[in-house]
């Protein structure tokens, strides 16, 4: 039986120009901060962008934008608030601080009735911070997102560096397109991969603060990248 809400999505999808999903597979690798801060110099680019928070075991872009007190307005569906020009829809705006329990059907069903009924208008870039691994909402975004194409993170740690190599595998196999790779924290002497981010120890006393945040060196590395998306 054919869910009507996936037509319903296709509308609510159709004014975004450029999808892009940061994942990475790994836990702590930097997929939040990349996708607020990457989404941060979007905007101030004077693009028109969302960010969507879906990891949720561990929702976090809400912490590291300080928008904790930030919800959507409700009108024929969900308007996302604006945090610093940026369209922003989180599954914490619901869950508040407790933990989400779903499992298999439950998580696919959330996702589906979340892009159901947020009204992200027009928009140059949506910006899709993914949990990790190769899960149901993993696996379920790809479906619905018809013209995503994924930003992969890695770190130089060689764990990290294979599972990507897995993951990358699966995708070409998926016909998903991958529009880049970025080595988070980064030895700034090597130059081992087009896309790279330095190790930055002021990255988390940025945190909470999207104008501290855009003045990283973090920041400003991810802007080199940012311009090629």
């Amino acid at each position: 039986m054919i869910d009507p809400r996936t037509s319903v999505i296709e509308k609510r999808l159709s004014g975004i120009k450029k999808t892009i999903v940061v994942t990475g597979w790994k836990g702590g690798i930097g997929k939040s901060v990349t996708s607020c801060v990457g989404a941060l110099l979007l905007a101030e680019m004077g693009k028109k962008v969302g960010l969507l928070d879906l990891d949720f075991a561990g929702a976090s872009c809400h912490l590291i934008l300080g928008a904790k007190e930030v919800f959507p307005k409700e009108e024929k569906g969900i308007i996302p608030p604006e945090v610093n020009g940026v369209r922003f829809v989180s599954i914490s705006f619901f869950s508040g601080e407790n933990a989400v329990p779903l499992r298999g059907s439950e998580v696919s069903n959330a996702i589906i009735e979340l892009l159901a009924i947020v009204q992200w208008g027009n928009l140059d870039y949506l910006i899709v911070d993914m949990p990790p691994g190769i899960s149901d909402t993993a696996l379920d975004v790809l479906r619905l997102f018809t013209r995503a194409q994924v930003l992969a993170l890695t770190t130089p740690s060689p764990v990290a560096r294979d599972v990507l190599s897995r993951a990358l595998r699966l995708y070409k196999s998926l016909k998903i397109p991958v529009i880049g790779i970025v080595e988070n924290m980064a030895d700034r002497k090597k130059k081992e991969v087009k896309f790279s981010i330095g190790f930055d120890k002021n990255i988390e006393q940025a945190l909470a603060s999207p104008g501290k945040l855009l003045k990283t060196r973090f920041a400003s590395d991810l802007k080199k990248i940012v311009k090629c998306l």
